[in-house]
């Protein structure tokens, strides 16, 4: 099968465009790529530290990243996201890469 090459105009990608990737960089699950342009839904977990009890928790936590032409992600998709300046109101983080697809 041939593989058709995507064209990335997207200026705010971080391969393509002219965005700059500093701060945080992680990984974390595709929730959904709904109805939004160019937008995902990620949901990360962490591990918590609970004071009072001196015990640990687990928390998560979902964020809205911008998702550039280039990277295919669907809903189930592991990927690495980076901080970059803001992009809208509540987008100031991207997508790098696609470490796992969901049917892997």
């Amino acid at each position: 099968m041939e593989e058709t090459q995507i064209v990335c105009t997207d200026p705010n990608c971080p391969i393509h465009g002219n965005i700059k990737v500093r701060g945080n960089i992680f990984t974390a699950k595709v929730v959904s790529t709904g109805k939004m342009h160019r937008s995902a839904v990620v949901e990360r977990t962490f591990i918590k530290k609970i004071k009072k009890y001196e015990r640990l928790a687990r928390a998560k936590s979902k964020m809205t990243v911008h998702k550039p032409d280039c990277i295919d992600v669907k809903p189930g998709d592991i990927v690495k996201v980076g901080e970059t300046r803001k992009i809208s109101k509540t987008k100031s983080f991207v997508i790098l890469e696609v470490v796992k697809r969901a049917g892997e």
